[in-house]
């Protein structure tokens, strides 16, 4: 596959590209990541702009895409969604046509409404002549997704069928995350021969369409995905594992339905990672809640990789910019 065939496309959710375009930016995100540790430069979207919309917070995900955009010689304007018109209104109809008119790409964060980010953002692609990449959504965050099959394969090899990824539902008191991660994994890791086992209490369930997508992702892949409602169970002979929380879909609604203080014991310590493989990974997407999720011991600890995943985070955001927005159109 030639790099310049991504060039113009949406990065909306993991779904919507093969495994050997996946494959292809990961390929990318390794060559920019070694370029960046010798200090080589590649600018390879010079003068370029990329908006960066965000209706929720960000660390990570902000400073990965606007360090990013430099680094490749362009340039990012983060837009705080309070402070532009999209707070009083505006159509993603009118604003993809004009921010496509002005720049090079537009990336959204828009995932604390169940049912309403994924279908808002495809709605500006629809008009935007220019490629759309989703930050997270209520649906699928493709931008972690991709950075946590990078650094699984740097700790386990390209192969990776017949893998056993336990993606846990966590305890987390503040408030009720989104369900994206979760079942950006599922959707993701069986299209590549994992077995993914997704662990949560009676009542938090994925969405009903996410799982439909899992399931199809798994048949594909010839890898599997279960569902169990013990942590411990998901956790038995685990190569990976994957807790953090998320919301129940009527919390985002309904805060008192977001306490869950009869889960405590839903966190991620020691005595459950002895029910993993000795070289287990731990993974987070971060933030982590310390001492609520996981605790310290864990999360510092020799299985914790979650800081290789969040250096992933640039430099895949980095790929994922450079093919879609004409890095490669003359490779």
């Amino acid at each position: 596959m030639e790099r310049s065939s991504l060039t113009g496309r949406d990065y909306i959710e993991t779904m919507d590209w093969t495994t050997e375009e996946i494959d292809e930016a990961i390929a990318v995100a390794r060559e920019l990541k070694d370029m960046f540790k010798k200090g080589e430069p590649h600018r390879l979207l010079p003068d370029k702009t990329i908006y960066l919309l965000f209706l929720d917070r960000s660390t990570r995900t902000r400073n990965a895409f606007e360090t990013g955009i430099t680094q490749l010689g362009g340039h990012g304007i983060f837009l705080d969604a309070d402070k532009t018109h999209v707070a009083h209104g505006e159509s993603p109809k009118d604003m993809g046509i004009i921010l496509s008119r002005y720049g090079h790409g537009i990336a959204i964060r828009h995932d604390l409404v169940p049912y309403e980010g994924n279908t808002w953002m495809r709605e500006v692609a629809k008009w935007a002549e220019i490629p759309v990449i989703n930050l997270q959504c209520d649906v699928d965050h493709p931008t972690q997704t991709i950075a946590d099959l990078m650094t699984i394969r740097e700790h386990r090899g390209d192969d990776l069928r017949g893998l056993r990824v336990a993606v846990s539902w966590a305890f987390a008191p503040s408030y009720a995350r989104p369900l994206s991660v979760p079942q950006g994994l599922a959707t993701l890791l069986p299209r590549y021969g994992i077995d993914v086992v997704v662990a949560h209490p009676p009542g938090w369930e994925l969405m009903p369409e996410s799982i439909e997508k899992a399931e199809k992702a798994a048949a594909e892949g010839s890898g599997r995905v279960t569902f169990t409602d013990s942590m411990e169970e998901a956790f038995k002979g685990a190569d990976v594992v994957y807790p953090k929380s998320w919301g129940r879909l009527d919390a985002f609604s309904d805060d008192s339905a977001a306490a869950a203080t009869e889960h405590v014991g839903w966190i991620c310590d020691a005595e459950k990672m002895k029910l993993t493989k000795p070289d287990s990974l731990y993974m987070h997407c971060l933030p982590a809640d310390r001492g609520k999720e996981v605790t310290d011991e864990v999360i510092d600890g020799p299985h914790s990789v979650v800081f290789d995943e969040a250096e992933n985070r640039m430099h895949t955001g980095k790929a994922l910019m450079a093919l879609t927005m004409g890095g490669y159109l003359d490779s």
